[in-house]
């Protein structure tokens, strides 16, 4: 699934090529034809991305909600648009670009209520200028739940997934199984801090980097990561390969549904 700084590129992306502009709404797979009829040659005013929601903004309040969920998909294209496939769920297109969507968890036309309810439901998102941290330290400061479980949840804290909640934790020394009530406020400002830098340099370069300079195969010599998901990472999708740092062999282990990494020597009790 999509992490955060992917909806937040994505909703850029959707404002460079269609904000301001009218565009032509269709549903060629026919799920989304009642809504895209009403949208259709409509202004996109604006794009907005709280976690893993996207938003996109038409007439007064009308707004498309996408998730993408684990099989989503979004594809742009300079214009002329080739002729859509009948997986595509939604495409926009004008005299410049098209965009198409296929495969997500959730594409629906909300009101302005209806979009607000979905964000109160969210917990702050460290990419957001609104996001407030301290709502989520409370809830984790009070939550006998481990960190790694609660970097996860969304109404916690919005747009970290997996590879995020790993690296962060590695990056400040946490065991992932620490639970929030043991985690000091210091440790949050820091984490904090760290996920809005990694995230927003995520944005800009649409990849997850999480090595420092001085941790990149140029500095320390070693061959660079090989993965589909691509980016240097110490932690993430790298169970019995030793760590960057101290080469002891990091382990895996299923919480929250998904698979955690971590190093157990960097990574103390």
């Amino acid at each position: 699934m999509p992490e955060g700084h992917t909806i937040h590129r994505l909703a850029e992306d959707y404002g460079t090529h269609f904000a301001a502009r009218r565009a032509t709404v269709t549903s060629p797979q026919g799920k989304f034809t009642d809504a895209a009829a009403l949208l259709d040659g409509e202004v996109l005013h604006s794009a907005d991305a709280h976690g893993k929601h996207l938003f996109l903004g038409f007439r007064d309040a009308d707004w498309i909600h996408i998730h993408l969920g684990l099989f989503g998909k979004v594809t742009f294209g300079a214009a002329p648009a080739p002729p859509p496939t009948d997986t595509v769920r939604l495409r926009l297109a004008n005299d410049t670009a098209y965009v198409d969507l296929r495969g997500p968890t959730t594409c629906a036309l909300i009101t302005d209520a209806e979009k607000q309810a979905v964000q109160d439901r969210l917990g702050p998102d460290p990419l957001r200028r609104d996001a407030d941290p301290d709502s989520a330290y409370r809830r984790i400061s009070r939550s006998r739940t481990t960190i790694a479980a609660l970097l996860m949840d969304q109404k916690v804290i919005a747009g970290v997934g997996n590879v995020y909640r790993a690296e962060v934790l590695f990056r400040h020394g946490i065991d992932p199984y620490r639970t929030g009530r043991d985690i000091a406020r210091a440790e949050w400002d820091a984490i904090w801090a760290d996920l809005v830098a990694l995230m927003r340099e995520g944005v800009r370069n649409n990849r997850i980097d999480t090595v420092r300079p001085e941790h990149t195969p140029e500095a320390m010599g070693r061959p660079p990561r090989v993965d589909d998901h691509g980016g240097e990472v110490y932690v993430y999708r790298r169970a019995n390969m030793p760590c960057h740092l101290c080469g002891t062999d990091i382990r895996t282990a299923g919480l929250a549904a998904r698979n955690l990494f971590w190093c157990p020597s960097c990574q103390r009790p």
